[in-house]
């Protein structure tokens, strides 16, 4: 199988358009602030947990146990691989605590783990396997960053942390794994799993325009080109250093499967996640390093992501 630039390019841009229209609809006051906490609560309750249940009800990639137990693991420890070398990047740049150095080391460990590489996955696969994966896959993400990460980013352990784990996508996430478990997967009427994917469809564009208008506000806020060292760096690890070392894990790791490398692959060519910017408020970071990581990563990867999948794919297939 071959994947032609013309075809990853066609992939990647719906998303970068979403983006640019979110961006747009903030800068014109059409999607305003306001609305922002209401549209996230929904994604986050009603669409994001339906996408889960529409797409691992039934999977068969989630119904051998391999996936079950090595996605959510690769997850979790390639997101710590991340975390150890932003810290030693950012040491080297002679950032110290209090001065950037955890938040740095935060931020640059997480990639966009969700509403760009779901689009991403469809466009280039067409394979609800593969999109199944990445969920279980995330799980294992969320667990790092809500540990690790935490641990990392505020100096200390905190059990109140854990509880975010427990949020409605990842309740909905076990539902279906149980579901498909017991063998209700082939019961359950065909009008409730259509209405159940309408609604997960739903949450995709509407995150990605959420995340296109945070970017405005963040911009806005941000002097991206003070103190170059922070966005130079976070591109250099984010979109050059760790995607080589992620697509060299989806090539020569054993016992992967080959959806599992598929995930691999695209999550190593994304930019750093917008969500950690909340976290390094709440928990004593410097929003003002967090928001050049995500800035510079995601502006940049309008360039590098296209060249990193060209060659991931070129290797596994």
């Amino acid at each position: 199988m071959t994947f032609p630039t013309q075809t990853i390019l066609s992939a990647a841009a719906p998303v970068f358009i979403l983006l640019a229209l979110g961006f747009g609809l903030r800068k014109k006051k059409i999607l305003t602030e306001e609305a922002d906490s209401t549209l996230m609560r929904l994604v986050i309750v009603v669409f994001y947990p339906a996408l889960f249940l529409d797409l691992i009800i039934g999977n068969p990639a989630l119904k051998e146990v391999p996936n079950l137990i090595t996605a959510p693991l690769v997850g979790f420890f390639t997101t710590v691989f991340g975390f150890l070398c932003a810290y030693g990047l950012a040491r080297l740049m002679g950032l110290t605590r209090g001065k950037g150095l955890r938040t740095f080391s935060f931020c640059n460990g997480i990639n966009n783990f969700g509403y760009i590489p779901i689009p991403l996955i469809i466009a280039l696969f067409d394979d609800r396997r593969t999109l199944g994966v990445l969920l279980v896959h995330n799980v294992g993400v969320e667990v790092a960053i809500w540990t690790v990460g935490i641990i990392l980013l505020s100096g200390r352990f905190h059990l109140g942390a854990l509880k975010r784990l427990m949020n409605p996508p990842i309740m909905a996430m076990l539902l279906a794994l149980s579901i498909n478990a017991v063998g209700l997967d082939g019961s359950i009427p065909e009008w409730v799993m259509r209405l159940v994917g309408m609604l997960g469809a739903c949450s995709i564009p509407v995150g990605i325009l959420l995340a296109g208008a945070g970017l405005a506000d963040l911009l806005g806020k941000s002097r991206l080109f003070k103190d170059l060292k922070i966005p130079l760096g976070s591109i250099a690890l984010r979109l050059c250093l760790l995607p080589a070392a992620f697509i060299a894990l989806a090539v020569f790791m054993p016992g992967l499967s080959f959806e599992l490398r598929q995930v691999i692959l695209v999550q190593a060519a994304m930019p750093a996640g917008i969500f950690p910017i909340i976290l390094a408020r709440h928990y004593g970071g410097d929003p003002s390093v967090a928001v050049k990581v995500v800035v510079s990563t995601t502006l940049a990867s309008v360039v590098t992501m296209p060249i990193w999948l060209q060659v991931g794919l070129r290797l596994i297939y």
